[in-house]
């Protein structure tokens, strides 16, 4: 077994663990495995390994990996989980299947005039400044439901849900407050009649946490791929 199967295993293993902690079933989480600054051939590793979601974010890195892996297409999901700038949008809406970190409204309706007519509707999250860092993209709490109605709105997107990177906790307790936090928006947005379904929250440090809390996707880069080099 190759070192990435072998550490898609432990994750997938500590998934199944946090879940029946939490009193839930492991498959209502997803693994995204982030694959910025990894290897073509990691992913290709990682794919004949089981893992077929991976999360890119920069755009043009993401691009050549998916012309890179272009025979694997098909049976590849693909999602943008970084900062995205209006002037980028368009080969994300043509060549994405997600996108996690919409904070504002013209770049959903970007992507949403962008996306191509023959593909499925791009998954689509909102991306929440749970922690209200300065420092940190995201749309305020108390401005999700009003953003949401909006992008939900849109044709050629599909509102999946929210996102949030919360600030650095090292206790559990603490790592769970800001997840709770998430968990009641979205039933907030529920209440309001939107159709969502995701939260797309959890790292390698606060996995579980993020599943104690209703997680639905998390993403991990390093627990799979190890420490990552540095980006040019």
């Amino acid at each position: 077994m190759s070192v990435i199967a072998a550490n898609l295993q432990a994750v997938t293993n500590r998934i199944a663990a946090a879940t029946q902690q939490a009193g839930r079933d492991p498959s209502q989480v997803k693994l995204l495995a982030v694959s910025k600054t990894v290897s073509p051939a990691d992913v290709r590793a990682a794919f004949n390994a089981g893992q077929t979601a991976f999360g890119e974010n920069y755009v043009q890195e993401g691009l050549d990996k998916i012309a890179a892996l272009d025979d694997l297409r098909a049976r590849l999901q693909w999602h943008f989980i970084g900062p995205l700038q209006s002037n980028k949008t368009r080969p994300v809406a043509e060549q994405f299947d997600w996108v996690h970190a919409i904070d504002r409204l013209k770049i959903a309706q970007r992507l949403s005039d962008q996306r191509p007519d023959g593909l499925p509707p791009l998954h689509v999250c909102l991306q929440v400044n749970i922690s209200g860092e300065d420092s940190k993209s995201g749309v305020a709490p108390d401005e999700v439901l009003a953003l949401a109605r909006e992008v939900a709105g849109l044709p050629r997107l599909r509102l999946r849900g929210l996102m949030a990177i919360p600030e650095p906790e090292e206790d559990p307790d603490a790592q769970r407050r800001p997840f709770a936090a998430m968990r009641a928006l979205l039933g907030t947005l529920r209440q309001a009649g939107l159709d969502v379904d995701t939260l797309s929250m959890g790292m390698s440090g606060d996995m579980d946490a993020a599943i104690a809390e209703g997680a639905t996707i998390v993403r991990i880069g390093t627990a799979i791929f190890g420490a990552r080099a540095a980006k040019n």
